[in-house]
This record gives C-alpha cells, structure tokens and sequence, in this order.
C-alpha cells in the first residue's frame, strides 16, 4: 500500500516581507502554451509596471517577439521557469486539474531543465525560480528541484483561478491584494475575459499606491506554510 504521505500533494505559499510605508506586491504571470495576452502585456509596459513571467519552453517557442520585447524591458520583465512541457513536478503518476504528471524523478529533472534551457537560448539569464504546471509538488519532488538550485515560486493570491474568471470575479480578486502578496495570474489567454479583470486590477492596485517588486529585487522572500 502507497505511503499516504509520499503521495501527498502540497501548493507552496509564498510572500513577500511585508514593506513599511507603500504597500509592495510582487506581480507573476504564467505562459503555459498558447499566445500572448496583448492587453496585459501593452499594459505592463505602457504603465511601467514590473512582473515576474513563468515561461515555458513550449510558449517561448512559438512566441520569439513576446519574449524579445521582454528582454529589451529586464527593468520590467523577469523570465523565470514553467518547465518544459507543462508536466506537473510531480513524481508519481497521477492527473491534477487532468493533466498527467512528470512521474518520475527523472520526468521532473526532464520538465525542469528543459524549461530553463529554452529560456537560458533566449540570451536571458539562467532562472532562479520554478514554478510547475498546477504548482503542485509533492515533498520529494519539491526537494529535488531545490537541490537543482531553484526556489520554487508559489504565490499568495490567485488573481484569474486559471483564467477562468470572468472579469468582475477576476477585478475583484486583484482589489484583495493586501501588502506583502505575490499574485498569480495568466498572460497567455486573450480570448478569455479574465484578461480585461487582470488589467483593470493591476491599474487599481496601482492607483492605490501599491508598488510592483520583482522576484530578483526581494532576496527576502519567504517560502511559509504550504496551503
């Protein structure tokens, strides 16, 4: 009989320090597959707002003049790892959300260095963060890609719930935005009215004062409890 524990599958939360003074969110996108969102990207660097985007080498290949116009704005856009296919970094077999997971620790190496060698034939830097597929791990899994050099990057918020929100629900999860969080969200859905909420929330927050931080400019991030 399987040990319980081994199989148990954990979503990592992760924040920022709470700053003084201005509240401070770190900004993250994911690019599973698919094209990119115009409407958050034009927003993003219309109104100079940083954001962390997790990339995969199937997105990057089929999007070379998003990720050119991310690397001529390292100011604005970091380019972390999704993974290679968009495997969940999980290493037995099983499905979550129905997606078949990596399966082996030699699936979840394959996953994870195959995202971060299509990044690192960009010309940008070689990652620091990971984030899989449904950003579920198990424990053995999650300790290997940390022994692979990487920090794994949960979140705080959900802003889109995959970008399945519609625009009101996806709004208002970005107006819940509290000091310290790091949001997730979608960048590679343009026909999904998740898109239009994610852009009015960013442009809130930023009315509100909140200021948008990179994963590379907070060294204090902090991996708490797993939800």
């Amino acid at each position: 009989m399987a040990d319980p524990y081994t199989h148990r599958l954990i979503e990592p939360k992760l924040r920022l320090s709470e700053s003084i003074g201005r509240p401070t969110v770190a900004l993250t996108f994911d690019a599973c597959m698919g094209t990119i969102d115009e409407r958050i990207f034009s927003t993003l660097i219309n109104y100079r707002i940083p954001s962390t985007v997790f990339v995969t080498a199937r997105w990057v290949k089929h999007n070379a003049a998003a990720v050119a116009v991310m690397r001529a704005h390292p100011q604005l856009f970091e380019i972390e790892n999704h993974g290679a296919k968009h495997i969940p970094a999980v290493d037995y077999a099983t499905r979550i959300y129905g997606i078949q997971t990596a399966g082996s620790q030699n699936a979840v190496v394959q996953e994870v260095e195959g995202g971060s060698d299509a990044i690192v034939s960009t010309g940008a830097p070689k990652p620091k963060f990971f984030r899989g597929a449904t950003a579920k791990y198990t424990q053995s899994a999650m300790r290997q890609i940390e022994e692979m050099g990487y920090t794994i990057a949960g979140y705080s918020l959900n802003g889109d719930a995959g970008s399945l929100l519609d625009r009101t629900g996806t709004e208002r999860r970005f107006k819940s935005a509290k000091n310290g969080d790091v949001i997730i969200a979608h960048i590679n859905q343009p026909t999904r009215h998740a898109g239009e909420g994610v852009v009015a929330g960013i442009l809130d927050l930023q009315q509100r004062g909140y200021q948008f931080v990179l994963f590379r400019n907070r060294p204090e991030l902090l991996d708490r409890a797993a939800r």
